[in-house]
């Protein structure tokens, strides 16, 4: 099965226009039966909003949860607020407690930083990362090409294998070694992970400008390139039981329209659920 969404349900006018915040979850479910949480990764979420998105949704509608930047590594010197490594696992943990209890977690992404590169040192926090983890499901993002170079790519996607992790197949702009080739294999027969960044090559390393965020994703997929993707998302469909696929390219608007011609270019019957009546007042 491939499964599509985007990244972020909050900030998708293209979608449902200008509504209440109280009602973008709900619309955006009944386009879509998947959503990646980014707020997650700013800071570990309180449980009430965990709750409040699970009730929100309707069954069959599952959450992909970006680990917060502590246990990514992706602090450098900025304020973390917990004391020691076990303690921000713990809080993680509970935080997400009631999307695992509603049986609505796809898996946590743990998206490392371009500066974690392939290392002894950091395959070791790989180890430790996915111990503290438990039996959650974790998929794993790369930022550095050093783990896909000839000499490390087999050992890299086996170590996955071996350990469990979900990989997560990126397309992205080819811009140094602060990005990653596609790499459309799968580590895991259960799920694997494709994140759609966009191709703006120019805007990918730009991290000095003050809009920067915005113009590393703003780019529009053409339709070959979305038939380039479909192809790749059936190849690994043999591999694992569900793809799950989501566009990041949300700066211009464009996720959505790209999702929904990829969407349709699958012939997918999986265009969303019934969004869940809510008593808002």
């Amino acid at each position: 099965m491939i499964k599509i969404g985007l990244a972020g349900f909050g900030d998708h006018e293209e979608l449902y226009g200008k509504i209440k915040p109280a009602l973008r979850l709900p619309t955006y479910s009944g386009h879509f039966s998947i959503v990646e949480i980014d707020s997650s990764f700013y800071a570990v979420q309180p449980v009430k909003n965990y709750t409040k998105w699970v009730e929100q949704t309707p069954d069959g509608f599952h959450f992909i949860v970006k680990a917060y930047q502590g246990m990514t590594g992706h602090l450098r010197g900025k304020k973390n607020y917990y004391d020691t490594k076990e303690e921000m696992f713990q809080a993680f943990h509970h935080s997400i407690h009631p999307v695992i209890g509603g049986g609505k977690l796809a898996m946590t992404l743990f998206q490392f930083p371009p500066w974690f590169d392939c290392t002894r040192q950091n395959i070791d926090i790989l180890h430790e990362t996915k111990e503290l983890m438990l039996d959650v499901p974790c998929a794993l993002e790369f930022r550095n090409s050093s783990w896909y170079s000839p000499e490390y790519r087999d050992k890299t996607l086996l170590l996955m294998e071996r350990e469990g992790w979900i990989h997560t197949v990126v397309d992205e702009p080819q811009a140094g070694s602060g990005s990653v080739p596609i790499v459309p294999v799968a580590t895991s027969p259960e799920m694997t992970l494709v994140r759609m960044h966009g191709r703006n090559v120019g805007g990918w390393n730009q991290s000095q400008h003050p809009d920067w965020r915005n113009l590393r994703y703003l780019y529009r997929y053409s339709t070959e390139e979305l038939e380039e993707w479909r192809n790749h998302l059936l190849q690994l469909e043999k591999s694992s039981k569900v793809v799950y696929t989501v566009f990041n390219n949300n700066s211009g608007g464009d996720a959505t329209d790209n999702a929904k011609e990829l969407q349709a270019m699958l012939g997918s019957e999986e265009q969303g659920l019934a969004p869940r009546q809510l008593d808002l007042f």
